[in-house]
């Protein structure tokens, strides 16, 4: 039965602050250093995706290929059709899902990685352009590769300098820089990005309409005449926090949110009972359409400094909506 290694090293004399500072110092470094590197070769890379009628297949092995898993989901998701695809897979059946018309990127810092080195002959055959990410522009990746981009870091934050840390923060880093530039060659627009992410906020707002987020059911009014007590009582009911005042029209001639009772019982004090609604209420609440958007919706909230909204349709009260 193995032992485990004793602790060599005493934690009160280790600064924790300290290691973690210079694992960024690191790490922002080798980052900064790429920019310096940048030749025509991004540039290049670039404009070959956009020329593609085909897609973009990130392969990577071990650390590499959980960060190729990253990059691709980025590409995917601004606009650049991709999958990552395991090299092991690859050599096992999964070739036959790359088309001629598929750019290939190989991420591998050594560039002599041997589950990606037995791809090329394949690659080659079939006509793909390929793009190799790693940290050895002599490496045979990189030699056989249409395009290499250096992710070359001059040390690693590994204290060790074993573990890949500086070298996959520098090729997760390029993998962004191409998706960037490929967004704005596209000009990819906020539109663009929710129809990929419909169940996200920014879908929200950008793709539904106000008549699917709003409450339409049991909505909290009271008359104008209607006493602090029976306000009291449909904001409770009601569960938004409001209570609209209109008559049986449906006609919003005001709103009493939660605040305002809060403000109106700190004034009036003994006194807040003999109030009506008409007392309470702020007129004319701020209207949103039925068919507006939520983008136009939120826009709107945050340019009142409100957090509701009342719904109409014809200038009838139809719902409330809420961010």
């Amino acid at each position: 039965m193995s032992e485990h290694r004793a602790t060599q090293v005493d934690p009160a004399e280790l600064d924790y602050n300290a290691i973690a500072r210079e694992v960024f110092a690191v790490e922002a470094a080798a980052v900064a250093a790429l920019a310096d590197a940048l030749d025509g070769t991004f540039a290049a890379v670039v404009s070959a995706i956009i020329s593609t009628h085909g897609r973009v297949i990130v392969c990577g092995m071990g650390k590499s290929g959980i960060v190729g898993k990253k990059i691709s989901a980025t590409l995917a998701s601004t606009g650049t059709p991709s999958f990552f695809m395991h090299p092991g897979d690859a050599f096992h059946g999964d070739l036959g899902m790359i088309t001629s018309d598929d750019v290939f990127i190989a991420l591998s810092y050594s560039g002599e990685t041997e589950e990606m080195i037995k791809l090329l002959p394949f690659l080659r055959v079939n006509g793909n352009l390929t793009v190799a990410v790693t940290g050895n522009a002599q490496s045979t990746l990189s030699k056989n590769a249409n395009f290499h981009l250096s992710v070359r870091v001059e040390r690693e934050a590994c204290p060790l300098q074993l573990a890949p840390t500086a070298s996959t923060t520098a090729t997760l880093a390029m993998g962004d820089a191409l998706a960037v530039a490929l967004m704005k060659a596209r000009d990819f627009q906020p539109m663009d990005f929710a129809r990929f992410h419909p169940g996200g906020s920014l879908g929200r707002r950008l793709l539904h309409r106000v008549r699917e987020e709003m409450r339409s059911q049991d909505l909290p009014f009271v008359s104008a005449q209607d006493s602090a007590d029976a306000v009291l009582t449909a904001v409770t009911k009601g569960r938004l926090g409001i209570a609209l005042v209109g008559d049986d029209s449906k006609t919003a001639l005001g709103i009493i949110t939660d605040g305002d009772l809060r403000r109106a019982l700190q004034l009036h004090k003994a006194d807040f009972f003999a109030l009506t609604a008409a007392d309470l209420m702020t007129p004319n609440p701020v209207t949103i359409g039925v068919d507006s958007s939520m983008h136009t919706a939120i826009e709107l909230m945050a340019e009142h400094c409100i957090t509701l909204l009342v719904v109409v349709d014809n200038d009838r009260v139809v719902g409330v909506v809420q961010k």
